[in-house]
């Protein structure tokens, strides 16, 4: 019993998942940021968060840079006659009032060229560029290959 109340205070006391954690600057907030494992280095890696602008301007994200790609690129997923595709995007437009998901089939982080593969639990820096606000670093972390999103408590 001792033992699993121990257990049970390490768990409670454990720190959120850095793909949990929240970055601002200025009006603009990012959230719940995360890359898939990948195997190896040979095949691009993927970068995905939540931006919200509180503010009252319209802003957008304009590039994305981290020391684990040799290229990164924002990337939009779309379909026509029925066939995918992902060309560059110059920017995400993050409206005012609102919030821009970069998520699997939608607008997405591209890593070309990894310097290192992504192994899952670690995590890495990526500087966002935008528009007005400027300059943001965020911390990405690494989920499983099959992972569709992090598991954030709403309370975090």
């Amino acid at each position: 019993m001792k033992r699993l109340a121990i257990i049970l205070a390490l768990l409670i006391a454990a720190p959120p998942a850095i793909a949990c954690e929240t970055f601002t600057t200025g009006d603009i907030t990012v959230e719940q940021v995360w890359s898939r494992a990948s195997i190896g280095t040979q095949r691009p890696g993927v970068l995905y968060m939540m931006i919200r602008n509180e503010g009252a301007a319209d802003d957008a994200l304009i590039s994305i840079s981290t020391p684990i790609a040799e290229k990164p690129m924002l990337h939009e997923t779309t379909v026509e006659d029925g066939i995918a595709s992902m060309p560059h995007a110059m920017r995400v437009p993050v409206p005012a009032g609102q919030t821009v998901e970069l998520r699997p089939g939608g607008y997405h982080g591209m890593l070309m060229g990894l310097t290192e593969a992504l192994e899952e639990g670690a995590s890495f820096p990526v500087t966002l560029t935008l528009e007005e606000a400027g300059d943001l670093t965020v911390l990405a972390e690494v989920l499983s290959m099959r992972a569709e999103a992090p598991e954030c408590d709403a309370a975090q």
